[in-house]
């Protein structure tokens, strides 16, 4: 039975700096906040970034598609395969800290399995409560098969849909049942450039967004133990250029580094 909404087992933990802390977090609360990732210039440019490929994609009509296929209406936008559509997604993939928190939790090599993002608009509604690793075979292994960085490119509030959380419900090793569905939440409040890290096993979902004219973007960057398939394709999406200029790092990332798993021939790709 999980706690109550006022139980101090549903607080949140305090945004820090401090790297030991975050790890100190996630085991604790299944999450950190990890405050100032992104500042001035450099979250000027992922907002402009973002929401240029967001437009873009309205443009071309890919929300459509993606409202006929997943039975969404408009207030919510999902934007896929960022790594190719600018290279400052890039540089958050290979963001010191969140690799840090990766190595910390999942331990190295891992997989990236999708960096992509979710804006959602005035009126958006609440998606289903979920835990990142339920596509993975039950009883879960007693540890985290996958770690998701956010990276709030606006602020985060309760009235504009926040990301909301079980916090602790890591600890059950399970994902929530049908009749858990409304169980209590929190949201994660947290301004512009705050990163939020939060293990696979954590049960959470987005937030109404009850605002007459404010959207939330928030990018999501997914990486999991390298035994299990990536959800985005990255051999078939990914822009050229990605691959041949990426980081060591990055190769592993995506799947082109191996050892064991993936191989050509016998041998790691490159």
């Amino acid at each position: 039975m999980l706690d109550a909404p006022d139980s101090p087992a549903l607080a949140l933990p305090k945004p820090t700096r401090d790297l030991a802390q975050a790890k100190r977090d996630i085991a604790e609360f299944g999450l950190c906040m990890i405050e100032g990732a992104m500042a001035g210039a450099k979250l000027a440019r992922v907002q402009t970034a973002l929401y240029r490929a967001a437009d873009d994609d309205r443009a071309r009509g890919q929300i459509k598609k993606y409202i006929r296929d997943h039975v969404h209406d408009d207030t919510n936008q999902r934007v896929w395969n960022l790594l190719s559509r600018d290279p400052v997604f890039i540089d958050l993939v290979e963001d010191a800290a969140a690799l840090d928190l990766v190595r910390a939790t999942i331990g190295w090599p891992a997989l990236l399995g999708n960096i992509s993002a979710n804006i959602t608009g005035p009126g958006g509604g609440e998606m289903v409560l979920h835990a990142d690793q339920t596509s993975m075979p039950v009883p879960w292994a007693p540890a985290p098969q996958g770690i998701n960085v956010a990276w709030c490119v606006d602020d985060f509030t309760d009235e504009n849909g926040a990301t909301r959380i079980v916090p602790g419900s890591h600890r059950l090793n399970r994902p929530p049942r049908p009749d858990e569905a409304e169980i209590a939440t929190v949201p994660l409040v947290a301004p512009a450039g705050t990163m939020i890290a939060f293990e696979s096993r954590v049960w959470h979902k987005t937030g109404f967004n009850r605002t007459a004219d404010k959207h939330r973007g928030a990018i999501f960057a997914w990486y999991s133990r390298p035994i299990y398939r990536t959800q985005e394709n990255w051999f078939l999406s990914l822009a050229p250029s990605v691959r041949q200029f990426a980081s060591e790092d990055m190769l592993v990332l995506l799947g082109y580094k191996t050892t064991g798993i993936g191989l050509v021939n016998g041998a790691s790709p490159v």
